[in-house]
């Protein structure tokens, strides 16, 4: 006899994530409609004096699977977690980690300088730095007689 685990919550998540992906494809000329993603990292965004930082948990994700790539004001982070390792006992299988496609968009303010971003994976957190760009300062101008 084998016991399953109940999750109340499990229904009410995936008519979220199925709701989510129609939604997505029926958004015209859009690079996330013809890809699906079965995960998304949790991110946190700063903002900072001089930059933006956006930290996002990948753990288990090999930096040569971790695609950043910035375009028309919008940074894109997808790529791929894979695992290797899944054991089974006596035909009872448990898998809580997620694995596949991730995707994430986010839209870029003006103040950001998309020249001169990095990213960095360290200990399973991407980081990338947006820098902003340098403000104009103010110059005052002398009026000359005629």
């Amino acid at each position: 006899m084998s016991f399953l685990r109940y999750e109340p919550w499990d229904g009410l998540a995936r008519l979220s994530r199925d709701l989510e992906r129609f939604l997505v494809r029926t958004q015209p000329n859009d690079e996330a409609a013809n890809s699906v993603a079965d995960w998304a990292p949790s991110i946190d965004i700063v903002e900072e004096t001089e930059q933006f930082v956006l930290h996002a948990d990948l753990p288990g994700v090999n930096p040569a699977d971790i695609d950043v790539s910035l375009e028309n004001g919008l940074l894109t982070l997808k790529g791929q977690r894979h695992f290797a390792n899944r054991t089974e006992q006596a035909g009872y299988k448990r898998v809580e980690r997620v694995a596949g496609q991730f995707y994430r968009r986010f839209a870029l303010p003006d103040t950001a300088d998309g020249a001169q971003v990095r990213a960095k994976l360290n200990n399973g957190v991407l980081e990338v730095v947006i820098p902003k760009q340098a403000k104009s300062q103010p110059r005052r101008i002398t009026v000359e007689a005629a």
